[in-house]
């Protein structure tokens, strides 16, 4: 593993162990040139994906940058990040599960909709701006509204 501070080759293991939920290995390193410590995950890929976006483009699924998406979502709201993790853990499996190798951008942000709809309805609400979209104030009235008006969910 390189080092991230001083891009030498050769690092050091010096603990490693999994993760609370068994779904990674965290190691932490040490690097011998330059004497800083640093730790990595180790994650289980069981198949390569691609996301096709919306304008037909295909880039390589990105779980760091699904997470970011997320936390931007979340933040400053009471959300625990070991809840963000098992989240984002199933949602990937679930990709992974399909047995399709190009999925659509679309159908991730619906797994993320009902993960987040779950967790906390302000981040539900963030995340649905940016993915469905809203343009103005009113956007986020009517989607507010409709989700008032969903029978026996009185969540928002």
């Amino acid at each position: 593993m390189r080092c991230p501070f001083c891009g030498n080759d050769d690092t050091q293991v010096k603990d490693s162990r999994p993760t609370e939920d068994n779904s990674a290995i965290r190691r932490r390193r040490f690097c011998a040139a330059c004497g800083a410590r640093f730790t990595t995950f180790e994650r289980v890929q069981l198949r390569e994906l691609t996301i096709v976006k919306k304008s037909g483009r295909k880039v390589p699924f990105d779980r760091d940058k699904l997470m970011r998406s997320i936390q931007i979502a979340v933040r400053k709201r009471p959300v625990e990040p070991e809840r963000l993790e098992r989240m984002i853990n199933g949602i990937v499996r679930q990709l992974e599960s399909m047995g399709e190798p190009e999925i659509p951008s679309q159908l991730v942000g619906k797994l993320v909709m009902e993960g987040l709809a779950s967790i906390d309805a302000v981040a539900y609400v963030r995340f649905a701006s940016v993915y469905k979209n809203f343009r103005e104030a009113k956007d986020f009235e009517d989607f507010v509204g409709e989700l008032s008006g969903l029978d026996g969910d009185n969540r928002f």
